[in-house]
């Protein structure tokens, strides 16, 4: 499974890095915008934080990227449109 990281920090590598042996990671330093959605071509998964944007247009680019699961590296999701992930069949955990 191929996983982007946005907001990537270079402790969240390291980590990532040292516990991965099965997926294929793309790290992005930028955080995830409209404009930054596109950079998870390819990928199933992506891996967001606190400051990165999912509002409901991000959510129907990712959807049309083919993503399906959107994690969370932070406790709280108020920078997440649950209803717009809905919609579009993305799940989100954290």
């Amino acid at each position: 499974m191929k996983i982007t990281f946005f907001s990537t920090q270079s402790y969240d590598k390291t980590y990532f890095n040292a516990n991965n042996e099965v997926h294929t990671v793309q790290y992005i330093d930028a955080p995830l915008t409209e404009e930054t959605a596109i950079l998870a071509q390819d990928s199933e998964v992506v891996c967001v934080f606190v400051n990165d944007t999912l509002n409901t247009k991000v959510m129907c680019t990712l959807a049309e990227l083919g993503i399906k699961l959107i994690a969370l590296r932070c406790a709280g999701y108020n920078n997440v449109k649950l209803q717009a992930a809905k919609e579009y069949g993305l799940t989100v955990v954290r």
